[in-house]
């Protein structure tokens, strides 16, 4: 059963047989079933957490170091520029970046 409006009302209607009940007489369930290959969290440190990332040249404001981790998130509007993030490959220092 699919749901339509007809004349202000809500039917939910058969696609095979055409046939017809109103939306006071039908509950809607929805459910999801997980596999237990779904159930698995991965633990990572922080450190390898970045290591997923690729490297730029860009200089470390705390250690003057020239390589970082970095990606990018939108943390504004969706009219605004993403941020990027960045992580010294040597100190590990985190700093951010706005376009």
């Amino acid at each position: 059963m699919f749901p339509e409006r007809k004349r202000k009302k809500l039917l939910y209607v058969c696609r095979n047989c055409g046939h017809t009940l109103s939306s006071k007489k039908i509950k809607t369930n929805i459910s999801e079933k997980l596999s237990a290959e779904e159930k698995k969290v991965l633990v990572m440190e922080e450190d390898e957490a970045f290591k997923q990332y690729p490297k730029t040249k860009i200089m470390c404001p705390k250690c003057d170091h020239n390589e970082a981790y970095w990606y990018m998130q939108q943390t504004r509007g969706g009219d605004e520029p993403p941020t990027r993030f960045y992580c010294c490959t040597k100190c590990g220092h985190k700093w951010r970046e706005y376009s």
